[in-house]
């Protein structure tokens, strides 16, 4: 989704006259896209941008410097508290704003406030209020891979999983509608690209006058498309007819991203995942019996607040007994604004990393006996 984001990015600012460049020394504007899921990929960024302190950029002046994405929706404001090097702040459903923003930055550049004005505001943006992006926005025809493009249908989250950040960052569910999903995708292929993974944080959630199962079908019957796939789902809205279209749809990649997050029904509650360990494993089943070598990945936390050695186990013979062909394996850290706030972080930080790499070492040998 972040990657999709930054080609909406630079291709509202390329359509407005703004050339990119890969040397950060040339910018005069700088703008960080970031991620709120992770405690760790928030630090990352903290750490980038304090290295750019107001230099001048070869050109001889001082580069805008712009947060934008799921941390500008967090912090807000407050990111200016911690960082007075950045100029602006845009939250996901405001990047259409970015060149507005910038073109405004760079007018008022050097001015003083005027009489009654905010210095602060004189000198700093932040929109972070928005709900519903623009259209357009998906239509500037820019994607950093000629050959492959990703396509938002839907944005945002409904479920309130209570570790998850997304819904306070993201908002709550918006689905695209199907027609302008198709358009976007036959303007790619026209573009020379071959290849579309469809986008959502709860993608087999869509639905407009169609749901996932209808789209997907529409998809491969495109002209010129040679391949596609989606992610991410939730396995409380995976249905058995989305595994027999998956089958069906002869350009649908036979790939199936499906978190568990745990194995465990007391966890499972407490993340408010909405299904038990057995429906998983139902699941996992019906999914290899109609998918033909259908591959299935998915995500697991380990340390969730209370998680005890019962627990990790069911989520260690969980993955054993699933056999995953990869599985992305997170410890746990508390999130700004989630239900899981209310629960003591409570498993210690040498024990979460034992929980992972126990976990982490079975399943690279699951899936080295898979290749």
């Amino acid at each position: 989704m972040n990657v999709r984001d930054s080609e909406v990015i630079c291709g509202l600012l390329t359509t407005n006259g703004y050339k990119l460049t890969t040397n950060s020394d040339e910018a005069d504007v700088i703008i960080f896209n970031t991620c709120s899921v992770r405690q760790h990929a928030e630090d990352k960024v903290w750490s980038e941008i304090g290295r750019y302190k107001k230099g001048k950029s070869l050109s001889g002046t001082v580069p805008l410097i712009g947060v934008v994405g799921c941390m500008a929706q967090n912090y807000k404001e407050h990111i200016f508290d911690r960082a007075p090097q950045v100029d602006f702040v845009v939250g996901p459903p405001d990047i259409h704003k970015t060149p507005m923003i910038i073109s405004s930055l760079i007018a008022t550049k050097g001015q003083s406030p005027k009489s009654g004005d905010s210095p602060l505001l004189q000198r700093k943006i932040w929109e972070t209020d928005g709900n519903l992006r623009p259209e357009e926005i998906y239509h500037t025809g820019f994607y950093e891979d000629k050959e492959h493009a990703y396509v938002v249908i839907s944005e945002g989250c409904s479920n309130f999983c209570s570790y998850c950040v997304v819904p306070y960052v993201r908002g709550e569910l918006k689905n695209r509608k199907h027609e302008d999903i198709l358009s976007e995708i036959e303007e790619a292929i026209g573009k020379g690209i071959t290849k579309i993974t469809l986008l959502g944080q709860n993608v087999n959630a869509y639905q407009s006058t169609v749901n996932l199962q209808e789209l997907l079908k529409m998809v491969n019957k495109i002209k010129g498309l040679k391949e596609f796939d989606f992610v991410t789902s939730h396995p409380k809205d995976t249905s058995i007819e989305l595994f027999r279209v998956m089958q069906e749809c002869d350009k649908l990649k036979k790939f199936f991203h499906l978190p568990v997050q745990s194995g465990s029904d007391r966890i499972l509650g407490l993340m408010n995942r909405q299904y038990t360990r057995k429906f998983y494993l139902d699941l996992a089943d019906k999914y290899r019996k109609i998918v033909k070598d259908g591959i299935l990945t998915t995500d697991i936390i380990v340390g969730f607040p209370t998680e005890g050695e019962e627990d990790f186990q069911d989520t260690y013979n969980l993955v054993k007994d699933i056999e995953f062909n990869a599985a992305f394996i997170f410890k746990y850290s508390p999130r700004p604004n989630t239900g899981a706030l209310k629960f003591n972080d409570d498993v210690p930080k040498q024990e979460k990393e034992r929980r992972h790499k126990a976990i982490l070492e079975l399943q690279k040998k699951i899936s080295r006996g898979k290749k």
